[in-house]
């Protein structure tokens, strides 16, 4: 696993690159398996997993630190295609949209796909500036268990539903003009990271 060293002023990109953002608190399987099969059916060089500082969306209690949730990553993550970074905290940036721009801005030859899981697609309207996001960026939602008929009817979903790629046609987002996205049906793992932290405050495996 490469240690999370995305530098912009670095002049070197991959070409096709998955970004996997959020709190990770913590990482755990599920996100391992949305990164193993992005990188397959994406045909991604890398993946990047964006650590955010804060989720505006979520609450400051019970986050552990930046740098332990990254430490806890990297050792969860081992693929030579997969970097941790907190680049999000080097951007200054708050917002997806803000940060998904940044990105386009510092790499320019690198086309990102942003990916996320289907309870995401369903509550992205709340995110600040989710339009956006879809112009920016394109997209590749994967099925989460029971989430799966709800995101396909969501807000987002309508909005774009012109824009919507066949799941075969999947490998090609990274070459679609934004917006361009896929839903894609994969190994459906019902972990969660508040599942993780509710064990272990009650004392669960």
């Amino acid at each position: 696993m490469a240690s999370g060293g995305v530098n912009p002023k670095s002049g070197f990109a991959p070409r096709r690159v998955g970004l996997l953002g959020g709190s990770f608190n913590p990482a755990h399987q599920g996100h391992v398996d949305i990164t193993l099969a992005a990188l397959g059916r994406l045909k991604l060089d890398q993946v990047w997993w964006l650590v955010s500082p804060q989720n505006p969306l979520k609450p400051m209690s019970g986050m552990a630190s930046l740098e332990s949730r990254i430490a806890a990553a990297k050792d969860l993550m081992h693929h030579p295609r997969v970097v941790v970074t907190d680049i999000e905290q080097r951007l200054g940036t708050r917002y997806t949209a803000d940060t998904l721009g940044a990105l386009v801005r510092a790499f320019p030859r690198t086309r990102f796909v942003w990916l996320m899981g289907a309870d995401n697609l369903l509550q992205i309207s709340r995110w600040q500036g989710w339009k956006q996001i879809f112009h920016i960026v394109s997209i590749a939602v994967f099925a989460r268990p029971t989430y799966v008929s709800k995101a396909l009817s969501g807000v987002a979903s309508r909005r774009f539903a012109r824009r919507r790629l066949a799941a075969n046609a999947a490998g090609l987002l990274a070459r679609n003009k934004p917006p361009a996205w896929a839903f894609l049906f994969t190994r459906l793992n019902p972990i969660s990271a508040s599942a993780i932290r509710a064990g272990r405050q009650s004392g669960r495996p």
